[in-house]
């Protein structure tokens, strides 16, 4: 039987890389500079905006789909807005499945950041402030380059899970061949069509090398880093 599939798998594969590239390109700030806040500040509402932030791990992710929908569709709070002033349109567009990727990735790259962040010992940029240094510049070479594993690690998370999110980004951006479907979503389609069990398998085992692959080069880097860090030439 013809596999109904394969002609579109470098498709699905390289439309998947780039909504998992995006979703660290545009998220990896927003969530450090979160985790900063969570790990340094102390303010009214802390624990709310942490609440916030871990939404996203306890809802039903059709249901964050749905509230995206509600905020970003052509109709929605925000989207409408963007729609009718910048012409900008999230639903059911590439771009829809990015935010979709990074809502549902945010938890989990922020909170190894705010681990390693907290993990800095405060006396060390307090040194470095009396030493004239100012706030970025204390955050930039000291705060940062100590807490860089952390940040390799919520950078492999949040790729892994932009490059395995299915509910949020069903429901946001629908299942659009060439548009929104990527590797889960066409997994889910493959084995909705008779004889696709096979095109289902290899985008799975596609899924899980490049998975694999992430975590070593995260691996490698670590090790590179704590040998500099430890001085080793």
């Amino acid at each position: 039987m013809t596999d109904p599939l394969t002609g579109l798998e470098g498709e699905v594969i390289l439309l998947s890389l780039k909504v998992a590239f995006w979703a660290l390109v545009f998220g990896m700030p927003a969530a450090l500079a979160v985790a900063w806040l969570l790990a340094r500040k102390e303010f009214p509402g802390k624990i709310v905006l942490d609440a916030l932030v871990h939404l996203p791990l306890v809802m039903p992710p059709v249901a964050t789909g749905y509230l995206l929908l509600l905020l970003f569709g052509r109709r929605g709070f925000i989207g409408a807005t963007l729609d009718q002033w910048f012409g900008i349109v999230f639903a059911f567009r590439w771009t829809g499945a990015v935010i979709a990727a990074i809502v549902m990735a945010f938890p989990l790259m922020v909170r190894p950041m705010r681990q390693a962040i907290a993990a800095v010992d405060p006396h060390l940029e307090d040194a470095a402030k009396t030493m004239g240094a100012s706030r970025v510049s204390v955050f930039l070479t000291v705060t940062l380059p100590l807490s860089l594993g952390g940040i390799i690690a919520a950078a492999v998370l949040g790729f892994a899970k932009a490059l395995g999110e299915f509910g949020a980004t069903m429901t946001f951006v629908s299942n659009i061949p060439g548009e929104t479907r990527t590797l889960p979503l066409a997994i889910h389609t493959a084995l909705q069509i008779p004889g696709g069990e096979y095109a289902a398998l290899r985008l799975t085992l596609v899924s899980v090398a490049v998975s694999v692959v992430a975590l070593l080069a995260s691996e490698l880097l670590s090790r590179r880093l704590k040998r500099k860090g430890a001085g080793a030439p």
